[in-house]
């Protein structure tokens, strides 16, 4: 059941979070609610994920059970803002990063970790 009003895949669960960031190379996930912080985050990635066919972009619901493997994340101690938002390289988290971001700062970090 999608609780987010996106165009990008929502994960369900946990587990499918742990494929899809083994079986993917480059993958930007999105953990947020459909709050004044995180729907500018989502039309980030959704434009990017038309240009960007080699990076991954989904989004997860904050308030899902299942989000706990973000939300308890040792690289999200300390976030206080939604959403969080993970970037994963070969099934490590690359960067994370909290709080409202908008397309340079999406772009910046995308660069930084996802181009060869």
């Amino acid at each position: 059941m999608k609780l987010l009003q996106t165009d990008l895949h929502e994960i369900e669960t946990a587990a499918e979070l742990e494929k899809l960031i083994n079986e993917n190379e480059n993958v930007m996930v999105c953990c947020g609610r459909m709050g004044p912080m995180c729907i500018p985050v989502y039309g980030v990635m959704e434009e990017l994920e038309e240009e960007r066919k080699h990076i991954k972009f989904y989004t997860m619901a904050f308030d899902n059970p299942e989000a706990q493997i973000i939300r308890n994340a040792p690289e999200c101690r300390g976030f206080m803002g939604l959403p969080f938002v993970m970037y994963y390289k070969n099934g490590k988290v690359a960067h994370a990063v909290s709080s409202i971001q908008n397309m340079q700062q999406v772009t910046a970090v995308l660069d930084e970790h996802f181009e060869k």
